[in-house]
């Protein structure tokens, strides 16, 4: 387990690095890193655990050698959460499988999302940790709007695509359409700055 391998997995920013361990087909196992730390966090560890699974430590957006995310962009927790997502639907998990996760620190990014997606995962380990807790009477809530986030953003990305380029008025069809509130007036009033004239359309 000495040896390790450099992925990538790709995001509307760039991409998030990764180093692997072990044999592709050997169970997975998802390490995640601490705060202001990468990767190499487990450079140490690794070599000690069992040879038989597959690790993969990966850099949180904007640390080690993955893409920082836009300038002037955020970095919320949640966001951190949407980037372990974002690698498991990019091919770490391969479904129906459940992963493990190895969590270092890091203000409940792991936890949050064994929370949030339990059917991904069949354990938690928890290195200078506390597992994530809310009130019996927000759980619900909590869970349902965060996953949603997060599974929107993910499937408005999957469907990202080339603009298609139509006539001034099939625009404003199709705006008048998604926005059933709107005079034609008030959409070809839009349209002047929310449309790009290409030769296309």
């Amino acid at each position: 387990l000495g040896m390790f391998s450099e992925l990538k997995f790709p995001v509307p920013w760039g991409h998030v690095a990764a180093k692997a361990w072990g044999p592709s087909e050997g169970h997975p196992v998802l390490c995640l890193h601490g705060w202001l730390d990468n990767a190499n966090t487990f450079d140490k560890l690794i070599p000690l655990l069992p040879r038989d699974c597959y690790y993969v430590a990966m850099d949180f957006s904007g640390h080690g050698l993955s893409s920082h995310r836009p300038a002037g962009s955020p970095y919320h927790f949640l966001d951190y959460v949407s980037d372990v997502r974002r690698v498991a639907a990019g091919g770490w998990l391969k479904a129906p499988l459940k992963g493990s996760f190895l969590f270092h620190s890091y203000c409940f990014i792991s936890p949050q999302f064994c929370f949030l997606y339990p059917e991904m995962v069949d354990k938690l380990i928890l290195l200078e940790s506390l597992g994530f807790l809310l009130a019996p009477e927000d759980t619900e809530a909590w869970l349902k709007s965060k996953r949603m986030v997060i599974d929107r953003l993910l499937s408005l990305e999957a469907k990202q695509q080339t603009p298609k380029a139509r006539s001034p008025q099939a625009a404003l069809q199709r705006l008048l359409e998604a926005n059933r509130h709107l005079t034609a007036e008030g959409g070809a009033i839009l349209l002047q700055r929310g449309a790009t004239e290409t030769p296309a359309g």
